[in-house]
């Protein structure tokens, strides 16, 4: 089963989404946290985490180890439902490994994110413990937005991640409804999805007919409201 984590940091759609079944959890980043409009990164991301008691995923932004390490370790005294979330990588490039092991070792859960290829994935894993949760978030529609193939990176972290039963392997940057459907086909334990995409989801089910007369009527609609004539 593939669980839906919704991708989002508005306060207002967080207390919405965090009533759907069909929601098991949620993804920040300092982007969303930024376009929500949040002044204190602390008081925004601790203010979700009471609306729900499902796993919400809140990022470091730090760049260099040191600093890394220590935003990790306050941000996991923030609730008992949160994930400190790491870059594989930092802006230089450099691997995040001293990070993400230092911090599995003091049993926190970890959402590594910014993932591209099953190599990093193997990287991670030589980092991690059998029995603390992480999450490594592979972003497959920012591979597709530059002519990359997601897939065969989603098969291989999949595969060598089998024998750590902690490990989800999350589809991130979700571009389109259907990329649920992939998620489920290929075995990801999650894929995380803004809420407009979550809201099509919830529709998903029509018949070919349906699609096909639903399109005709919208058509028809828009014709009669710009009042066109041949």
């Amino acid at each position: 089963m593939t669980k839906i984590f919704c991708d989002i940091a508005d306060i207002k759609l967080i207390k919405k989404f965090a009533k759907k079944k069909i929601v098991k959890g949620f993804t920040t980043n300092p982007s969303l946290m930024r376009k929500a409009g949040a002044k204190n990164y602390m008081n925004y991301s601790k203010e979700i985490l009471k609306i729900t008691n499902k796993p919400v995923s809140c990022e470091v932004f730090a760049d260099d180890e040191k600093n890394m390490f220590l935003q990790g370790i306050k941000i996991s005294t923030w609730g008992k439902n949160v994930f400190v979330k790491v870059p594989v990588t930092n802006s230089k490039g450099k691997f995040m490994g001293n990070v993400i092991k230092n911090l599995n070792k003091k049993k926190i859960k970890l959402n590594i994110t910014a993932v591209y290829t099953a190599k990093q994935t193997k990287q991670i894993l030589r980092q991690i413990d059998k029995k603390t949760r992480v999450i490594i978030s592979i972003f497959a529609g920012r591979m597709a937005d530059v002519g990359k193939d997601p897939i065969p990176q989603f098969k291989e972290s999949l595969k060598i991640a089998k024998k750590y039963k902690n490990v989800d392997i999350l589809w991130a940057s979700t571009r389109e409804p259907y990329n649920f459907i992939q998620a489920k086909h290929l075995g990801c334990q999650i894929i995380t999805v803004p809420p407009s995409i979550i809201e099509k989801i919830e529709n998903f089910g029509k018949s070919f007919n349906k699609l096909t007369v639903d399109t005709v009527k919208g058509f028809l609609t828009d014709t009669k409201k710009s009042n066109f004539n041949i």
